[in-house]
């Protein structure tokens, strides 16, 4: 079981980067894959990158292939997505995720298991 608490979303320029952090509760955190969502207003929920256990295996969906990068630090028991050259369609409300199955579930929500409230980011064109 774990919580998971967001930070570092804001308002950006396009072209600028924000490093997102989702700090996670417990002593079990390296037993989840991880991963990043994002809602923007009137959308679906969709997947953004996820990232196994040990670290060692990442996927991110084409829309942030090239720019964001998921990482997570199991010592700190936190997860990260460094997003850079921000473009005004990356609006939106970011979700750590948390799942004890198989990272290469995670591309679907159904199978999350824990959500973190949600941070906002805002890219300015």
């Amino acid at each position: 079981q774990v919580q998971l608490v967001e930070s570092g979303g804001g308002l950006v320029q396009a072209g600028g980067s924000l490093r997102l952090s989702c700090a996670a509760s417990g002593r079990t955190f390296s037993a989840y894959a991880m991963g990043w969502f994002r809602q923007a207003p009137g959308k679906v929920r969709e997947f953004v990158a996820a990232i196994s256990w040990s670290g060692g295996t990442t996927y991110y969906a084409d829309s942030g292939k090239g720019r964001f990068t998921i990482s997570r630090d199991n010592a700190k028991n936190t997860l990260y997505l460094q997003m850079n050259s921000l473009k005004s369609e990356d609006t939106a409300v970011y979700y750590c995720a948390a799942s004890r199955s198989s990272v290469a579930t995670m591309a679907l929500s159904r199978n999350v298991e824990v959500w973190g409230q949600g941070t906002l980011v805002t890219v300015s064109s």
